[in-house]
């Protein structure tokens, strides 16, 4: 096993769309591990495997865990980009926005794939840090939406949302896609993924444990799944060690070089990074997210561009922005309050334990009480995300998040469900429940709160629907 928190090498011995830039590239899958070649005359053996799978990873016929029909969807389309793949609970859609930044500064045409979308479907695919054009989307994906039809795939939404979003970049002829993963990470539809430059595990947590297992070993093992025979890797050293042993069994059985890498080790590892963090006022999460960036960031520029210096791009950190996290937004459009709002995508123990740290460092101190707007998605572990934050005293209004375009499997807990488990809390304050429409509960929350702290939370949907409401409402 490796000293964590060191730098470590393990050594072992469509023809649909307008013509791409040509490249020789072959795709392999990290189905159970072992790599399957997808080519026209193995699909048949990619599919009889993931038969297998896929019952067991079910539920409800509306999430399918498996990498034969996204196989099948690009089997004719050739990828003609490099990857950096990015796994974890939390924390990989941050990364993945560091990792397009700083690579568009250096000159790399970039694309990026995260998920979910914002406030419409494509948004949550970039190239060089712009939304691609709709009609764009719109084309390609019904491009892949015909050939799913066509061949009789039965694609899943996700996966037709993946090979869009790859078939994309290939459109746009970009270098470099940063691609984080949807969910878990050996059995999701990103990891068709072969030709990577480099694979990062970010934070890992309890969460999706329906799909990726009941223990953090379980979850562990799936997200490391994306991890590939000679491609190194960055793994975040902050993680709990169950995580940092699971993940070390599989880099020494790979033999692969990686980077354990964290901000107590930055000055060591990563000096001018860390000459930043004293510069700037930043959380600790932020931090652990940066060095994941900066250190993927190295490893991949030394492949595409060795005579770059990565650290020289670090001064664009401090550009990026990333909805939902921390969010200090004005929803004077909606109501009539001049003070900002807190709006954090928080959803799972995890994140919430670091929404919790933020709200007591930044808002408790100034304020006896928070006003809360809450929501969340059906089967998430309600009092392991908000009993630990939401104090005696606090308010709050329950709500729920509208139908999730493209994924019709996500809905959110009942409002009144919601204001059960808020009102187990001791010395708990005003609660009220608000079914169907969001607006309603963030205008009592601000009639509650008479300029107190607000905090929206719960819920990337939540944060969502918070968006297209301001959105809607400055048109």
């Amino acid at each position: 096993m490796p000293e964590f928190g060191v730098h470590t090498s393990h050594v072992r011995g469509s023809p649909e769309l307008p013509a791409p830039r040509k490249r020789e590239t072959s795709r392999h899958s990290a189905d159970d591990f072992p790599p399957i070649r997808l080519t026209s005359t193995s699909a048949q053996c990619c599919l009889d495997h993931d038969l297998r799978v896929d019952a067991h990873y079910t539920a409800g016929g509306m999430i399918e865990l498996g990498l034969s029909r996204v196989a099948r969807l690009l089997q004719q389309t050739p990828l003609t980009w490099k990857a950096i793949h990015i796994a974890g609970t939390n924390g990989k859609g941050s990364i993945s926005a560091y990792l397009s930044h700083l690579l568009s500064a250096s000159d790399v045409r970039c694309g990026r794939f995260t998920s979910p979308h914002l406030i419409d479907r494509w948004d949550c695919i970039t190239i060089g840090e712009r939304v691609v054009q709709e009609s764009l989307f719109r084309q390609i994906e019904s491009q892949v939406k015909q050939r799913d039809q066509k061949l009789g795939i039965g694609a899943s939404e996700f996966e037709l949302l993946t090979a869009t979003a790859f078939e994309i970049f290939n459109h746009e002829q970009v270098e470099v896609g940063v691609v984080e993963v949807g969910m878990g990470g050996r059995l999701d539809a990103t990891n068709v993924l072969s030709d990577v430059l480099v694979s990062v595990i970010a934070k890992i947590g309890m969460d999706h444990q329906a799909f990726l297992g009941s223990t953090i070993e379980e979850i562990a093992r799936e997200k490391g799944g994306i991890l590939k025979p000679g491609v190194p890797c960055v793994i975040d050293n902050t993680n709990e060690t169950a995580v940092l042993e699971t993940l070390s069994s599989r880099i020494q059985e790979l033999g692969i070089e990686a980077m354990f890498v964290s901000p107590d080790k930055a000055d060591e590892q990563l000096p001018p990074l860390a000459q930043l963090f004293r510069k700037l006022d930043l959380e600790p999460h932020q931090q652990e997210n940066m060095c994941s960036a900066v250190s993927a960031l190295r490893l991949a520029l030394a492949k595409i561009r060795p005579e770059a210096d990565a650290f020289s791009l670090l001064p664009h950190l401090s550009d990026v922005k990333w909805p939902g996290r921390l969010e200090s937004i004005n929803l004077q459009p909606l109501i009539e309050r001049a003070e900002p709002v807190l709006l954090d995508g928080a959803h799972n123990p995890q994140s919430a334990a670091v929404l919790g740290r933020y709200i007591d460092r930044k808002l408790r101190p100034t304020s006896e009480n928070v006003t809360w707007v809450i929501a969340a998605s059906s089967g998430k572990d309600l009092a392991g995300v908000f009993c630990s934050i939401i104090r005696p005293g606090d308010n709050v209004a329950t709500a729920e998040f509208g139908p999730v375009d493209g994924m019709p499997w996500v809905t959110p807990t009942n409002a009144t469900e919601l204001a059960s488990t808020v009102r187990s809390i001791s010395e708990i304050g005003q609660v009220e429940s608000f079914e169907g429409d969001l607006l309603p509960a963030i205008q009592w929350a601000s009639k509650v709160a008479q300029g107190g702290p607000i905090v929206i939370a719960g819920s990337l949907y939540l944060v969502s629907d918070v968006h297209r409401l301001l959105r809607d409402a400055r048109q």
